[in-house]
């Protein structure tokens, strides 16, 4: 199994199938728009601005799991983000990130990494290198900017 076995819901309608990403370096993070970690969105975006170009992907996955601190519907997600922190990296709909009904995806990070590598909390972020295989993990606090993640992403990249 890889990250490509695995699809979302596009934030605003249509499947979004981890598969079209092949070859590409994936930064999946669990997001919400009421938590203490929110601007990252920012940093979040900046980082996509960044990468893009060189076939860097970058996937938000809003979830409510997390002291329901994502009540939105879609539509109201999208339209947040949007408007407060310009974000145009791509958004899936709303999915559990934990438990035993989280999405399939956040099951399979579980069986690779083990419980405690599940989300903890909003901000989670997990990349996926080129070839479908988990690169790294990162808690809500590790800034999107940190080099402990863009180095890992320059050097899939690279490679």
């Amino acid at each position: 199994m890889s990250a490509y076995d695995y699809s979302f819901r596009k934030i605003d309608g249509g499947d979004l199938p981890l598969k079209q990403f092949q070859g590409k370096p994936v930064l999946v993070v669990n997001t919400a728009s009421e938590c203490g970690f929110t601007p990252q969105y920012a940093d979040l975006e900046a980082l996509w601005k960044k990468y893009r170009d060189r076939g860097f992907v970058l996937l938000g996955v809003p979830s409510n799991d997390f002291g329901g601190q994502e009540p939105g519907a879609e539509a109201e997600i999208k339209t947040f983000c949007e408007k407060n922190y310009g974000v145009d990296f791509p958004l899936a709909a709303k999915e559990k990130v934990v438990g035993s009904d989280a999405h399939p995806f956040y099951r399979w990070i579980v069986s690779e990494l083990g419980e405690t590598g599940a989300p903890r909390w909003n901000f989670h972020k997990y990349l996926i290198g080129p070839d479908g295989k988990l690169a790294g993990a990162w808690a809500s606090k590790v800034k999107p900017g940190d080099a402990a993640i863009t180095a890992p992403i320059e050097a899939a990249l690279k490679g």
